[in-house]
């Protein structure tokens, strides 16, 4: 049973941090922790191949619908410091929120870096030996020009080297069947799918359980990839796996963990956070869910019944830890922190510091290159909008020379300060996946509406288990009317020419560009070639813009 105690100690490290420091807080600050129990679990997800320090804004807009609206994570600004009791301005305000983003960005500095994770882990490891586990949410192989170039093996050598124990996938399918299978042999930790089949004989293409004993305890891990990759991703690269949330599937798992002598399980999952939130509501025997996917951020864990919904951010700008008391063969009690890793202020680990480095190295030079240079914030997060994405389709509109363009709503990406040249790495954090090919075609109204329909259910459908999707797909040379609370097909209306205001018509055709096409074989010049030749005219200025306007919200 958890009790108030729990969660008032769960929020003790936050009240610990200074309120309205000039500075972030000290390594000292950040690793302050009241031991519990016998077990610890660290958890980081959705790195998305971010070796070095870098910032990255959260999202001003994170809609919920359905049972979920207005309920966290789905707050943002000043309600989700208020559902938190944090002081705007202070750093944990910075890490966990949009608000003055650029400005405290300056005072506290960048997040993240393998290495400082690496400072955090092992003094973790050395305070709790033999009872800390380490586990991996996904989204780790890809997001970055070294991870593309090698083909994910630079990300395994970083896993290897933070003593990794066992982790999930979805953006690490988009490499191929092949190529996953070789990293997750050469990872030499368990890579887990409870709900990933092949095809045609039902049979487990990975691993669905790890077990582990920590302090005494015999922990069961069921790993849960992303259940919608064929759908978000191109089906052609897996062609033989089935996926989905696979609900029952994955109560026997459990089941079968407990008759098997696992006082804890813990689900490391990449369902996304509203589909862990009805899971843990429908799958009894879960004490913890380990939630990725969503990039959710959350200082205290949400506790759905007996079990734990923890949510650790995305680009290594955090790591969670959750201390576990068991008793009985059950979770008793729990004492959690979720870490900001301000890089300024936590010491890199000279072993990992070296490991980045050479694998940098070859690319260096390439990395380094300056292609243009913003006079405004470039982040890209957000259900409907993001600075980086009003740059990315303003440069397919105009080197593509098309009326319309559209870019996935991927939720990864770094930010950029205002006043800030623009390197070749900062473009290729926001379009380094293999498919990044930069399409030109005919599409009507109709076609449009349909697609912006289609998107739009995937993210509003009022049932979790039918979002599909990341963020709502950005347009330019577009406005148009969006309602999250309307009916399927019936979300999208008001479509407008942005240039001439003229509404778009069903029938017309109109010359649409845009790219990462989950179709096989689609022909155009990578994407990050287009948005150089788009820089290289001189300085961007990307204001927030109002193309997009809600309703039902």
């Amino acid at each position: 049973m958890i009790t108030r105690r729990d969660l008032l100690a769960a929020g003790a490290a936050l009240a610990a941090l200074p309120v309205r420091a000039q500075q972030a807080p000290s390594q000292e600050e950040l690793l302050r922790f009241a031991p519990l129990g016998q077990v610890t679990l660290l958890h980081s997800t959705d790195l998305h191949a971010q070796l070095t320090p870098m910032f990255f804004r959260e999202p001003e807009t994170n809609l919920g619908v359905g049972e979920v609206r207005g309920v966290l994570p789905h707050l943002t600004g000043q309600d989700f410091l208020a559902a938190f009791d944090l002081a705007r301005g202070s750093p944990m305000a910075h890490a966990l929120t949009h608000l003055d983003f650029a400005e405290l960005a300056r005072r506290f500095g960048p997040m993240g870096g393998v290495d400082r994770l690496a400072t955090v882990i092992k003094a973790i490891r050395a305070e709790r030996p033999g009872r800390t586990l380490l586990l991996d949410g996904g989204d780790t192989w890809q997001g970055s020009w070294t991870s593309l170039r090698t083909r994910g093996a630079d990300m395994v050598a970083v896993q290897k080297a933070l003593g990794v124990e066992a982790m999930v996938g979805h953006w690490e399918f988009t490499y191929g069947a092949d190529r996953v299978k070789e990293l997750a042999e050469e990872l030499g930790a368990p890579f887990l799918a409870s709900n990933v089949q092949d095809s045609e004989w039902n049979e487990d293409v990975f691993g669905h359980t790890a077990m582990f004993e920590r302090g005494g305890v015999k922990i069961a891990v069921i790993g849960q990839a992303f259940p919608y990759t064929p759908i978000a991703n191109p089906r052609w690269m897996f062609p033989e796996w089935s996926f989905g949330i696979k609900e029952e599937k994955l109560a026997e798992r459990v089941a079968a963990a407990r008759a098997d002598g696992a006082q804890l399980v813990v689900l490391l999952s990449h369902n996304g956070f509203d589909v862990d939130r009805k899971m843990a509501q429908r799958v009894p025997g879960i004490d913890v869910i380990l939630t990725g996917h969503t990039h959710d951020a959350m200082p205290r864990p949400l506790q759905v019944g007996n079990t734990l919904l923890i949510a650790t951010g995305a680009c290594g700008k955090f790591l969670s830890r959750l201390d576990i008391e068991v008793e009985g063969g059950r979770m008793k009690g729990w004492r959690h922190a979720l870490i900001p890793i301000f890089s300024d202020r936590i010491a890199p680990d000279a072993e990992m510091a070296g490991l980045v480095t050479r694998l940098r190295a070859p690319y260096a030079a390439e990395l380094s290159r300056v292609v243009g240079r913003t006079e405004s914030l470039l982040y890209r997060r957000g259900n409907t909008a993001g600075t980086w994405d009003d740059v990315i389709c303003d440069a397919l509109l105009s080197v593509r020379d098309a009326e319309i363009a559209l870019s996935p709503g991927f939720r990864w990406g770094t930010s950029l300060p205002p006043g800030s040249d623009i390197t070749a790495e900062d473009v290729w954090a926001q379009t380094a996946i293999t498919y990044p090919n930069a399409y030109r075609m005919t599409m009507t109204g109709a076609q449009i509406k349909a697609i912006l329909e289609d998107v739009a259910d995937n993210l509003f459908n009022p049932d979790p288990y039918f979002q599909q999707g990341g963020d709502m797909v950005r347009t330019g040379g577009l406005s148009f009317t969006l309602d999250v609370a309307g009916r399927a097909g019936q979300r999208v209306s008001d479509l407008r020419l942005l240039r001439t205001g003229a509404p778009l018509e069903a029938e017309r055709g109109y010359a649409v560009a845009g790219w990462a096409s989950i179709n096989q074989g689609t022909e155009g010049p990578p994407i990050w070639e287009v948005v150089f030749a788009h820089l290289a005219r001189g300085p961007v200025r990307a204001a927030p813009r109002q193309d997009v306007r809600l309703r039902g919200v």
